[in-house]
């Protein structure tokens, strides 16, 4: 049996009704190969989903070319502007250009002002990501987005900052307490710096809405409901994705530190966190986003009462964003 089944334009290869399924999907989304892809290859994986829309599809065309052409397409261009997402802030780039970012943060001896800096470029980060994959289905003037940009990061900042200087202090504390804060207080900062970074980066959703879509894939209307259930659904990601990164890596390095190798060369010390980390993001990044469907459905009885009364269907679509 072919491992590609038959090819449906815009709809995801693999079934979005169930969790290992939108894993494998986004486990496409976010693959780094598709970072190499020339501007040839878009051009001609554009005009073959062209082609099959417009039924001249030339003879021989199979349904595996169908599907990485799809692919390629959905990795580089936004859905709803239709322009290409700058190569560091798409899903497929996220992991390999956050890893210096992060090996910086994970170097020793920090000062306050690298901390900052290394602290900064984390969150400038995230929220170029955030505002690159969000619903851009409404129009937002660009001053919005430097608001959200300085609020996101000034936020985010703060309170990663906040943490480092704490958990320095921890070592005051009695070790039952310092372990505590070691161990429990990191997840809910990070946590609300990245729920305080993707939503302000995404706030002009909220107050403009998103469009929803019926069952051809047509504009039926704008929603505010469903805007707040697409900014919540990206934020409960974005808790999720600290947990493999705060948890494994610690469990890991606690037992590869005991290596001899390890033990008689300190220097490998860092290098080894830095891959252990970057396949503890690898493996968090598809989990947390697999958590719900970009393209979401909702009740029509849940949104506002001139959504119900430009459509017949029951349930409408959305673009959650990434």
């Amino acid at each position: 049996m072919s491992e590609y089944v038959t090819f449906q334009h815009g709809k995801p290869r693999f079934d979005q009704n169930t969790f290992f399924g939108r894993f494998r999907h986004f486990l496409d989304v976010i693959d780094p190969s598709t970072l190499f892809v020339t501007e040839k290859r878009l051009q001609e994986s554009v005009e073959l989903l062209d082609r099959f829309k417009r039924g001249t599809l030339p003879p021989g065309v199979t349904d595996a070319q169908l599907w990485k052409a799809q692919k390629i397409k959905q990795a580089i261009i936004h859905p709803d502007t239709g322009e290409k997402i700058l190569m560091p802030f798409r899903m497929s780039g996220f992991i390999p250009f956050g890893t210096p970012v992060v090996v910086g943060l994970l170097l020793p001896h920090q000062t306050l002002a690298s901390t900052i800096f290394w602290q900064w470029l984390n969150q400038s980060h995230n929220a170029c990501v955030n505002y690159s994959n969000r619903n851009a289905s409404k129009p937002a003037a660009a001053s919005r987005f430097f608001q959200g940009y300085l609020g996101a990061v000034t936020s985010a900042v703060s309170i990663a900052v906040a943490l480092n200087v704490f958990i320095q202090k921890a070592g005051r504390f009695s070790p039952t307490t310092r372990l505590l804060v070691q161990r429990f207080i990191p997840f809910p900062a990070v946590a609300t710096a990245n729920v305080c970074n993707v939503v302000l980066m995404r706030l002009s959703e909220l107050s403009e809405g998103v469009a929803v879509l019926d069952d051809d894939g047509n504009v039926v209307g704008t929603s505010k409901v469903a805007a707040r259930h697409a900014l919540l659904e990206t934020a409960l990601t974005r808790v999720v994705l600290p947990v493999p990164i705060l948890m494994l890596p610690p469990i890991v390095m606690a037992a590869l530190e005991k290596l001899p190798l390890l033990q008689g060369r300190r220097r490998l010390v860092l290098p080894v966190h830095s891959l252990v980390w970057l396949a503890a993001f690898g493996l968090a990044l598809p989990l947390a986003i697999s958590l719900f469907p970009q393209m979401s459905r909702i009740s029509v009885s849940q949104l506002e009462p001139e959504i119900a009364a430009a459509t017949d269907c029951k349930i409408v679509t959305y673009n959650k964003g990434l």
